[in-house]
């Protein structure tokens, strides 16, 4: 039987340092990066694709090309006569990154503005995966409309993912960030937050407070992280688990959060355990941050060999 898969939010145009100063250009975006490591990594069984709008411009058709070459389905992806895709810089200093953006006139935007293209996304996807910068780049109209239609899609069945990602600079202000962030986590099965984020937003002083505010809004299991300290991990049918990462020298951060979301959710949907579904999480981001860029195709080789 054939399973569905399905990230949405925005993929941008990503320029990436490399040797010598210069930059590389390529596609990603948080989501989208869970997408692209969830194809690597499900069995073949499963459909994986991408939900989100994008131009009708030479850029946007590479991107869209792209996603197709790399094994994504590309169904779900919607065009916008008079918009195009976002543009991010990655800085790096000592491995951690920070981002500068061109994304005003993104396409992705408009996502939530229609609401019978955003039912046909989500209607029979055994997964979903969205996150707070899908969120955050939506007006309020868009983002409640995008809630309410992952919370139908989990009434029917669907288990819904939502990856917090905090980006303060996307939103209007603290207040609407905790008021949309809780409205996304309400609509999701599982809940992936950064202890680092959710301590300053929202006062938890462990991560078992951060595990109990999920679960009081509806998750069925919570995966917090904490940079290089434990993962704490929850599920309603399993309990709590903790586990210690192996200390990691970070090249680039980026796409730690994202690898590790594609890694515990591929591992959730084939049947792994809680724990087991942790340390895949943890094993295949401590890969990533070893390499420039979001997206490291070669990961999988040195996976394999261990």
């Amino acid at each position: 039987m054939t399973r569905s898969f399905l990230a949405i939010g925005e993929c941008m145009v990503e320029m990436a340092q490399s040797d010598g100063g210069l930059y590389r250009r390529g596609f990603a975006g948080d989501t989208f990066n869970t997408a692209w490591y969830a194809r690597r990594l499900l069995s073949d069984d499963w459909r994986v694709g991408y939900g989100s709008v994008i131009g009708e411009d030479a850029i946007s058709g590479e991107m869209a090309d792209f996603m197709a070459a790399e094994g994504l389905e590309t169904d779900a992806l919607a065009t916008h006569a008079e918009r195009t895709v976002g543009l991010y810089m990655i800085s790096l200093d000592q491995g951690e990154r920070s981002f500068s953006y061109w994304r005003s006139h993104s396409a992705a935007r408009t996502l939530g503005d229609d609401p019978a293209r955003l039912e046909a996304m989500v209607t029979g996807r055994d997964v979903i995966h969205v996150s707070g910068i899908t969120l955050a780049i939506l007006p309020p109209e868009g983002r409640a409309r995008l809630c309410a239609m992952l919370d139908r899609a989990r009434a029917d069945g669907s288990t819904v993912s939502f990856d917090t990602n905090l980006r303060p600079k996307l939103w209007k202000s603290a207040e609407a960030m905790r008021s949309g962030l809780t409205a996304g986590a309400a609509a999701a099965d599982v809940v992936l937050p950064s202890f680092d984020e959710d301590s300053v937003l929202f006062g938890d002083a462990v991560p078992d407070d951060t595990v109990a505010r999920y679960r009081e809004r509806g998750a069925r299991c919570v995966a917090v992280k904490d940079g290089a300290g434990a993962l704490t991990l929850w599920a309603e049918d399993e309990g709590r688990v903790v586990l210690e990462p192996e200390p990691v020298e970070p090249v680039d951060t980026t796409a730690a959060g994202d690898s590790f979301a594609a890694a515990f959710l591929a591992a959730r949907a084939e049947g792994a355990s809680l724990e087991e579904a942790g340390r895949a999480a943890m094993r295949l981001a401590a890969r990533v941050i070893q390499s420039p860029g979001a997206l490291v195709p070669g990961i999988f080789d040195d996976l394999a060999k261990t």
